[in-house]
Formats: structure tokens, sequence, C-alpha cells
């Protein structure tokens, strides 16, 4: 959400920010705040002086019993209660103009950075650099639920049974890898300095609206009948409310955070081929990483961050690339956006594991997260937020990447300690 006065003083920059985000039905949106904060400074104005001749005319009363003016006490007394009545009924109004203000500001986009590309979709999103040797085997490679299928570490008819379409079992060898990479993902971000943490998988509602746009918030969360409880879709949802009206002393930055969490999602739509299985799935579990830092650390933490996640994969012999979001593929609460993916050799192309956001003071302004300088004075911290990994995603690159010509699957050094030593695992079918 974009600082009033910021739109108030420059509404010219946020009708262009719109357009280059393909929005323009919004842009209507900005004159519509103008008229509206307008009429709230009328609305004060009248407030004022209306208390200015009350308090004025309070004073009088005291004066006028004292000389014994009674019946001129009591006029005075009337028109301080209609004074008091009308203060009321505009405090009233300020109050609905200001809610009306604040709904629309919610759904004008984020100010994105300047180097962030223009293009309308993910169509459009821009290769910034690739990792590691994109390999092609010399033999054929199954889908992602037929080499668990081998390891019988997958069980999809069961859990339709149970939950319906988008959930699984995974078991065995399957199930311990999945463990396993969400274990060594925690103490890879411990070694890099962030503090684990496992939030509530559960957030109010006054938490989503902070850290996510309504389009976002209809499409993803799963609401809890009769509770003012939403099921999270990513743990940085939860770590984020923790510091809701809040101020953090200055020293207490960087907060550096990585926490674990189950996600839930209702992935709505129609999804093509690639993305059954266990791609594209309505649970699943996740290690994130969150940022909050000083304004003009934001940028610096955001290169870190994906990079974070660039280093976990290529540890585990996974090839990945690094592709900047463009403009009208940014959510509106991010500043820029950076996706990090996996190369797949059974489709010969790359599929995204992982998200890397700026989102500037965006759900700071929201949630009233601020930091209290060492002068005395407060400003909002930035925010930003990073997958280390998501399996059971991650897990079809760790699976086409490792898989053998026999069928086993080759476990790198990094996580054999997490696998009980195994070097690899043999399929038993």
């Amino acid at each position: 959400m974009l600082d009033i006065k910021f739109l108030r003083e420059n509404p010219e920059a946020v009708k262009e920010n719109i357009r280059k985000k393909f929005q323009d039905q919004k842009l209507v949106l900005v004159d519509e705040v103008i008229a509206l904060d307008e009429q709230i400074r009328q609305v004060k104005q009248e407030a004022d002086a209306l208390r200015a001749i009350r308090n004025k005319a309070s004073k009088m009363i005291g004066g006028l019993i004292a000389q014994g003016k009674l019946e001129e006490a009591e006029s005075v007394k009337t028109e301080v209660t209609q004074n008091g009545a009308c203060i009321d009924a505009l405090n009233v109004r300020q109050k609905e103009l200001e809610e009306q203000i604040r709904r629309k500001m919610l759904v004008i986009p984020n100010i994105i950075d300047s180097s962030v590309p223009l293009g309308k979709d993910d169509s459009q999103n821009v290769e910034v650099q690739r990792y590691g040797e994109a390999v092609v085997p010399d033999f054929d490679i199954p889908y992602h639920t037929e080499i668990m299928d081998r390891f019988q570490g997958i069980d999809l008819d069961s859990a339709r049974k149970v939950a319906g379409n988008g959930f699984y079992y995974l078991m065995g060898d399957i199930a311990r890898l999945h463990s396993a990479v969400i274990s060594y993902a925690r103490d890879f971000m411990i070694n890099r300095g962030f503090t684990y943490c496992v939030p509530p998988f559960m957030i109010r509602s006054e938490v989503v609206t902070g850290v996510m746009s309504f389009a976002e918030m209809e499409a993803m969360m799963y609401k809890i009948e009769g509770e003012d409880l939403y099921l999270i879709g990513t743990s940085e949802h939860s770590m984020i409310g923790k510091f809701i009206d809040t101020i953090l002393p200055e020293t207490s930055l960087p907060q550096t955070l990585t926490s674990y969490s189950p996600c839930f999602r209702k992935e709505k739509g129609a999804h093509g081929l690639e993305e059954r299985g266990v791609y594209r799935i309505h649970q699943f579990e996740k290690q994130e990483m969150i940022v909050l830092c000083k304004p003009e650390d934001s940028m610096i933490w955001f290169d870190r961050l994906w990079q974070n996640t660039v280093d976990l994969f290529r540890s585990l012999d996974i090839p990945v690339r690094t592709l900047e979001c463009c403009s009208g593929d940014l959510a509106d609460l991010k500043v820029k956006s950076v996706d990090v993916e996996a190369w797949s050799p059974r489709q010969q192309k790359y599929f995204e594991v992982g998200s890397c956001s700026n989102l500037g003071d965006a759900q700071a302004r929201r949630l009233k997260i601020r930091v209290q300088a060492e002068d005395g004075s407060k400003y909002l911290v930035h925010t930003l937020n990073n997958t280390v990994v998501a399996p059971p995603r991650m897990l079809i690159a760790f699976l086409e990447n490792n898989l053998q010509a026999d069928g086993s699957v080759c476990i790198p050094q990094t996580l054999r300690p997490y696998m009980g030593g195994k070097e690899r695992l043999v399929p038993k079918r």
C-alpha cells in the first residue's frame, strides 16, 4: 500500500506505474482517492472550526451564570450541545471516508523498481543467469510420479479417496528424501546466519490483508469456517505478521529468519499435463527465508536471498537459472522479484522452484511495522522473502537430475548425513 501523501503529491507517477503493470482499469482509483482525501480535509476543517466555537462557548457559560444571566447561559449550552452533535457526525463521516480510501489504496499497486523489465505476463520475464550445466542424459527419464512409484514412494489414488485431487501420500525412501531436503535446507540457512522459526499455520484476516493483495487472497487462501482464521499459503505470511503493530529498535535490524511450515493453497484453474502429479498441489511443505531491514539495505538483501537458493540447489547438483519477473507478472505489493528455476532434463527446460521478492515498505505500512532510529525518529521497515526449498516440487528436479540409467538415484554428498549415510536409492520395482 502506498503512502497517501506520496499519491497526493505524485498522482501522475502512480498512474504511470499502474500503466507499467498493465492495470489501466485501476487508473480511476488515483483520482477517486485524491477526491476522497480532499473531502476528508474539508471535514476535518469543519470539525476543527466547530470545536473552536464550542470551546469558546463553553468558557462563556460560567461567566454568564456568574452574572446571573441564566437564560443566556442555557441558550449557549444548547448551542454547545448542537455543535457536539455536528462534530460527532463529522467524525463518523471522516471514518467512512478513511475506510473508502483504505479499500481503494489496498488495490493500487506498489511502485516497482526502475530496473524491473516491462511486460504483460510471465511469458515476458527475462532470464538473468544460468548456474550449472543443463544435461540431457542418453536414457529416457520417466514422469516424476513414475520415478517415485518405482521406489514405492507415492500413492495418489489413496490420497484422492481421503482428501480429493491435489493431495498425496509419500512413503519409504521418497518420504525420507522429502524430510531430508527440508532438514538440509533448515541447516543450510542456519549456517548462513538465519534464525530458525516454526510459526503459526493459521492467521487472522488483518494479517492476511496486511501481507498480500485481495486477488492473491482469493486465489490462494483457505478460510476456516466460523473463525477469523485462514490457513497460510506460505510461512512468510505468519512470519511478517509476527511484527504487526510493533516498533523495532534500529539496532535490531536486520531481522533474518528462516521458517518451516506446511502450506495450503487453492490452486484454482485447469493445469496442463506437466503440472499434475505433485507439481501443483493443495498442500506442501516449505522452508522460507524472511528479512526485515533498513530501506537502504533492501536491494542488498534481495540479491543475497535469491543467491542463497541458487547455492542450495547447486549443492545438490541441480542446475538452475534466475529469471527477472516483468512488471505485469509482479503481485501488487512487490517492488521487484526474481524466480529461481530448476532444470528438468525430462522436459528439457527450466521450471519454477522458488521466488524471491522485495516488497519495500508495503507490508510494513499495512501492518504498522516501524523502526525507531537512534535520534528518536520513526520509519517503516522494508520486508523481503524468498523460498529456500519447497518439496515435493523440488523433489521433481532432484530425482530427474540425479536419476541414473539403472533407475537408481544418487544422493549428493551434502545430503547423505540426512539420509542415514545412503549414497543412492535403489528402486523396488
